[in-house]
């Protein structure tokens, strides 16, 4: 048996806390039966089951996505892959990173009313002035005429709103007493709000061997020792607070709220707070780690959980979702999710599928309205 060596190097960083970990040097040769975790890349030698789920059991509505598309060529591809995967509708959320205003973001995408429902971001310009709430409010009205459906995706790794537009909501956290006549005026035009919050736990983590998510947590690692920085229980509060202080307003926690690791506090804030939803997206190589865990998990709450995908407009970006919301495979590897572990599918009962689906999108989208 061949010793796995467990090396992590930092590739990447996102805004907010996150900063590269350590790197160490090593010049020496590796002997030959060392090999790298992050070169990790394991062929199944099992005979079992490999399902390939070309469309899904019901329409899906994508409630997490972005302004992936650069061309109006690249929007007609999306739109025949969201055809060829029986995607009705997706929402492109409106973040900082996009680049682009939400004038010309809504613009973009005018060729396909129907296929592409678009979110806004609160704007920050005037924080700290006493007209603050006065000018955000107004420009919420703006989007909202000019077609806007929801809020987000807003986004606090620690350091406050980075996503939002114009300018970044640095040091702004969701529970900030400023924010609560914005969050109620997003309740009073039904615009729920969707926000992600912290990263997954193991980010948190020593980048060492006890690290259950080394080579993601390595690469996306958060470095919370700027006393500014919340940590990831602080964020949480923060959440919860917001959850407390805007019981009209329906919050999004994108991302099962970055709470994989601990589905009974998960459970416990959404028995708490009827005005808290979660999506699912970008969350499959977490949450398939646990497959029995999870799928109690989303029959449970089956009515609080939306269908999310966040990584992009390829087919596969759907067709892998599928497969691990429908099916009984177990022990496959997506080495794209960045962990080392491998798969395996919820089976998920076909009530349940419509509902994350689709079912849950559009009694938000209407009731709500």
């Amino acid at each position: 048996m061949k010793q796995i060596l467990v090396c992590v190097a930092a590739l990447a960083l996102l805004a907010g806390c996150n900063k590269p970990a350590a790197q160490e040097q090593n010049t020496e040769e590796r002997p030959e039966n060392q090999i790298l975790l992050k070169d990790f890349a394991p062929v199944n030698v099992n005979n079992i089951p490999v399902t390939n789920v070309l469309t899904p059991k019901y329409n899906v509505i994508d409630m997490h996505s972005h302004d992936y598309a650069a061309t109006e060529e690249e929007i007609d591809q999306w739109v025949r892959n969201m055809d060829s995967c029986h995607v009705d509708k997706a929402v492109v959320l409106h973040c900082n990173w996009i680049g682009e205003d939400f004038e010309t973001c809504i613009n973009k995408y005018s060729k396909y009313p129907d296929r592409f429902e678009m979110w806004c971001c609160i704007d920050y310009s005037h924080y700290g002035q006493p007209d603050f709430a006065e000018y955000a409010n107004a420009q919420l009205d703006k989007y909202h005429a000019m077609g806007a459906k929801g809020i987000g995706e807003l986004g606090d790794k620690g350091m406050g709103d980075l996503y939002a537009r114009p300018v970044e909501g640095k040091g702004i956290h969701i529970d900030d007493p400023a924010l609560c006549p914005v969050l109620a005026h997003c309740a009073e035009l039904k615009m729920p709000v969707n926000i992600h919050v912290a990263e997954p736990y193991w980010m948190y983590l020593p980048i060492d061997a006890t690290n259950d998510g080394l080579v993601n947590g390595g690469i996306w690692h958060v470095d919370t020792s700027d006393p500014e920085c919340l940590d990831y229980d602080e964020l949480m509060t923060s959440f919860e607070h917001a959850l407390q202080m805007n019981p009209n307003t329906i919050f999004i926690a994108c991302h099962y709220l970055n709470m994989n690791q601990d589905l009974p506090r998960l459970s416990a804030l959404l028995d708490k707070y009827p005005n808290m939803y979660i999506d699912i997206s970008g969350r499959l190589g977490e949450s398939a780690q646990t497959p029995r865990a999870t799928r109690a998990f989303l029959i449970k709450y089956q009515d609080r959980v939306l269908y999310g995908t966040d990584n992009g407009m390829e087919l596969s970006t759907y067709r892998n979702a599928y497969r691990i919301l429908e099916t009984e495979d177990e022990h496959f590897y997506m080495p794209s999710f960045g962990y080392h572990w491998y798969y395996s599918a919820f089976y998920l009962p076909d009530e349940v599928l419509e509902k994350i689906y689709r079912t849950n999108a559009i009694r938000l989208m209407t009731e709500y309205k």
